[in-house]
């Protein structure tokens, strides 16, 4: 893959199109073996492409079909085959279209948005103005595509996929086991899944983004029933601080347990500021409401009570609050049909942002609300946090 631009190149923006299209490209047996940025410098591009044509069997491009003078991507294409650009007319004719229907005027600039390499295939965008294009450059099929991540993401699917299907045997998917955890670090789950023996040609991997550990099991699909009885074995192990399996996040498993107890969550948030809410509410998790007071300081006994006054005013038995009014002092309460439960908490540390802390704090309190639908003990909190005080009721 090669990234387009400048403001990718000098990290003014994340670069989630190569995220998207590393894991796409993997989940349908095609590793990526290489990735590349490069800024709006024309000759770097063409050099770029000329280079890479050289090595790979499949280019792709993104960025810099745009109208802009600095979307060059077209042009550099064109350069590096030693070939002209050509006005796609019938492309022209969807673009004007496409601005008529929305009742504007199609700016001049537009007009090079319908220029590709003479002899390139166009990729329709049925979402956009840009079309993308495909060139052969040294036995090299070479993609080109929008930096727009919605009009990306259609093209990969619907016009990439496809050809590279029809061009090519692909091997099957590989078989990739994930599973998430909260209140270890890597280095010691590392340790404690060192014993044990994975199959031929099946790694096991880790990746920390904290406040979580995610451990996967990668390997060949022939490999799968025998990664099964290892995955068993990583599940034993690690099973204090398993949050969820998969992909789907906590909140999801949050929703559908929920859901499946026929339950609303009530919940009230300062220090997070609607963080918790807004994570919650992604991923549709039955919510009775939600609030974000403004609290100067409060008690344990007193967040208690407040968190039982939104029980009764949402008219449910579960409700999450994340209070306080020092970040670094936090307090959580949990109120659930067999359980009250308030702790005074203190980071112990000083290397965590207000952003981070916010998180940190969202993924205690869901883990919190987790494990109280599980029937388990609270969990361990982790170094970075320690509890100073805790009132813990049975209903």
């Amino acid at each position: 893959m090669l990234s387009t631009g400048d403001e990718v190149l000098y990290g003014q923006i994340t670069d989630t199109n190569a995220v998207w299209l590393a894991d796409t490209l993997f989940a349908q047996g095609l590793a990526m073996t290489h990735r590349s940025t490069v800024g709006d410098a024309l000759s770097d591009l063409v050099e770029e492409l000329q280079q890479r044509s050289q090595v790979a069997d499949v280019l792709i491009v993104n960025g810099g079909l745009g109208p802009t003078s600095d979307d060059l991507s077209a042009q550099a294409a064109a350069l590096a085959c030693g070939v002209p650009l050509v006005r796609d007319e019938e492309w022209l004719g969807r673009i004007e279209a496409f601005f008529s229907q929305r009742g504007q005027v199609m700016a001049v600039q537009n007009r090079k948005q319908a220029d590709i390499p003479q002899y390139g295939e166009r990729l329709d965008n049925r979402i956009g103005t840009a079309c993308g294009f495909c060139v052969t450059l040294n036995q090299c099929q070479i993609f080109f595509t929008p930096g727009v991540p919605s009009e990306f993401k259609v093209m990969v699917t619907e016009q990439i996929l496809p050809r590279l299907k029809a061009r090519f045997t692909l091997p099957s998917p590989p078989c990739c086991l994930r599973l998430t955890t909260f209140g270890r670090g890597e280095s010691s789950l590392a340790a404690l899944l060192e014993p044990l023996i994975l199959p031929e040609q099946v790694v096991i991997g880790y990746r920390a983004a904290m406040p979580v550990v995610e451990i996967k099991l990668t390997g060949p699909q022939s490999a799968q029933v025998a990664m099964q009885g290892v995955w068993q074995q990583v599940r034993e192990q690690v099973a204090e601080w398993i949050i969820f399996e998969g992909t789907d996040g906590l909140p999801a498993a949050l929703g559908v347990a929920l859901r499946d107890n026929h339950a609303r969550l009530a919940v009230s948030e300062t220090v997070t500021g609607g963080l918790l809410h807004w994570q919650l509410a992604s991923a549709n998790v039955p919510l009775a409401g939600g609030e974000c007071p403004v609290i100067a300081e409060e008690s344990l006994p007193q967040l208690m009570a407040r968190s039982r006054a939104l029980a009764e005013l949402q008219q449910t038995q579960w409700v999450l609050v994340v209070g306080g009014h020092d970040p670094r002092e936090p307090s959580i309460c949990l109120i659930t049909p067999q359980q009250q439960v308030a702790q005074q908490l203190v980071f112990t540390s000083d290397r965590h942002s207000p952003q981070l802390r916010q998180e940190l704090l969202c993924t205690l309190a869901m883990t919190m609300l987790q494990r109280a639908i599980q029937g388990r003990s609270l969990p361990q909190t982790p170094g970075w946090l320690e509890v100073r005080e805790q009132i813990l009721n049975d209903r």
